[in-house]
């Protein structure tokens, strides 16, 4: 699975955290900025995991902002995008398993590091249920 990761200046700590973390099990994120603390506006990071999801660079992604809201709205404007902030185990899994979520999405400023990768590890490890209702909705996402 090819995943990219992206925050605004507000999540640029648990972004290093987390690519840092998913090193050391040897999994490379693609890293899409932004690359220091300086001020920076959450929608082209949004834009930039849009880009990369929609061509197929990436199959996954991960978005961070001060709260997770901004970035999120910002993903979710772009058609084929599911991005859904996460912010319990329960969320991360249904997340996956109803609205096929390609997007995880995190407040740096709101939510504990290792709290973060446990939703990452229960995200990406849960697969879509593929239920008829739940395809009929996402398609209808998209129109």
């Amino acid at each position: 699975m090819k995943i990219a990761i992206g925050a605004d200046h507000g999540g640029f700590a648990l972004k290093e955290f987390i690519k840092q973390n998913y090193a050391k099990k040897g999994i490379i994120l693609s890293d899409l900025g932004t690359f220091s603390e300086e001020s920076c506006d959450y929608p082209l990071i949004a834009d930039k995991m849009a880009d990369e999801i929609n061509s197929g660079k990436a199959d996954k992604g991960i978005l961070i902002c001060g709260t997770g809201i901004g970035i999120s709205i910002a993903a979710n404007r772009h058609k084929g995008i599911r991005a859904a902030l996460l912010y319990d185990e329960k969320v991360a899994a249904l997340a996956r398993e109803h609205n096929d979520a390609n997007v995880a999405v995190f407040g740096a400023r709101i939510q504990d590091q290792n709290s973060v990768l446990h939703y990452l590890d229960i995200f990406f490890n849960t697969d879509f249920s593929n239920g008829e209702r739940h395809c009929r909705r996402i398609a209808e996402l998209d129109k």
